[in-house]
């Protein structure tokens, strides 16, 4: 009888536990189109975008160093891209000046048979990772601007049920680092300095920079806004982890090439840095290959001893 009421207990649990994860809100979208005649491409997608108030960052055929890095590929295409929209990212990163680890945002690009597909955070997805209100008018705009893009893009697309176990609706995942500098530092030459040292880091060991903004000369400077001695954000890819992800987890690209920000606020000495942990893929898109979890962690790691370096 005890064994039973405890077998019983047991079920309760895991019956809620899954209910819970099956109803947190998804942090990843896919709208998908028919694609029979090939007229959606990832060049017209990416010229929908722009039309749409969405700047390109750009729009990487990863296919080609796959073939070339793996001898193979899973999709007949596969791309990462990248994009923003200046007013909004500007109106975000003043108010919460993390946001720059989704600056820029970015999606995956991928056909499976006649179906064209994209990946994109959801608003709940934005709103989890970069660790602001779901309610933020600006980021709303935001996400209805992406939807309507999409749907520019593909008219005919529709947007998939996705049931990814959202393990912690709450967790940003994130990694932060800062470095103290001295009162009579300048920030400019800090910066330079970090710039030569964290490529010279990261290069060599296989990370690329598909994307970088400095968001003073290319946002702030034309909108007249002096907040900051300096704000950068890289974006970050690495083929070793992306190609083993892509294979069960093409949605993926909504979070790759992670960005990653690093700032110094004028009238303070901190600077902060920071970007979005890799549980993000494995806890929102239930990953479950341990080659490609291994993979990203190992990354990660890489990424945060050469941060810690820097920044002691």
């Amino acid at each position: 009888m005890k064994l039973n009421k405890i077998l019983s207990v047991v079920a309760i649990f895991f019956a809620i536990t899954s209910s819970a994860f099956a109803s947190a809100p998804q942090s990843v979208q896919v709208f998908s189109s028919k694609n029979s005649d090939g007229k959606i491409t990832p060049k017209t997608i990416g010229a929908a975008f722009e039309a749409n108030g969405l700047k390109m960052g750009g729009n990487n055929n990863m296919n080609t160093p796959f073939e070339l890095r793996f001898k193979k590929t899973y999709y007949k295409t596969y791309h990462l891209a990248m994009f923003r929209n200046n007013e909004l990212s500007i109106k975000l990163v003043r108010k919460y000046p993390h946001f720059g680890r989704l600056v820029p945002l970015t999606m995956s690009i991928w056909s499976e048979g006649d179906t064209m597909n994209v990946s994109t955070l959801t608003l709940e997805g934005i709103a989890r990772t970069a660790k602001l209100p779901a309610t933020d008018p600006d980021l709303i705009a935001y996400s209805k601007m992406i939807e309507k893009a999409l749907k520019a893009a593909m008219p005919n697309g529709k947007f998939k049920k996705l049931n990814h176990k959202v393990l912690d609706p709450k967790a940003t995942y994130e990694i932060n680092f800062t470095s103290e500098l001295d009162e009579d530092a300048d920030g400019d030459e800090w910066r330079d300095n970090f710039e030569m040292e964290f490529e010279g880091e990261m290069e060599p060991i296989g990370f690329l920079f598909p994307n970088y903004t400095n968001m003073n000369e290319e946002l702030f400077e034309e909108a007249g806004i002096d907040d900051f001695d300096f704000y950068i954000t890289y974006s970050i890819c690495k083929f070793d982890v992306i190609f083993p992800v892509s294979k069960e987890t093409p949605e993926a690209g909504a979070y790759a090439p992670c960005s990653m920000y690093a700032y110094k606020k004028k009238g303070e000495n901190m600077v902060h840095i920071g970007y979005l942990g890799v549980d993000n893929w494995i806890k929102t898109l239930d990953i479950k290959d341990e080659h490609a979890k291994k993979q990203l962690y190992d990354a990660q790691g890489m990424i945060n001893n050469i941060l810690s370096e820097l920044t002691e």
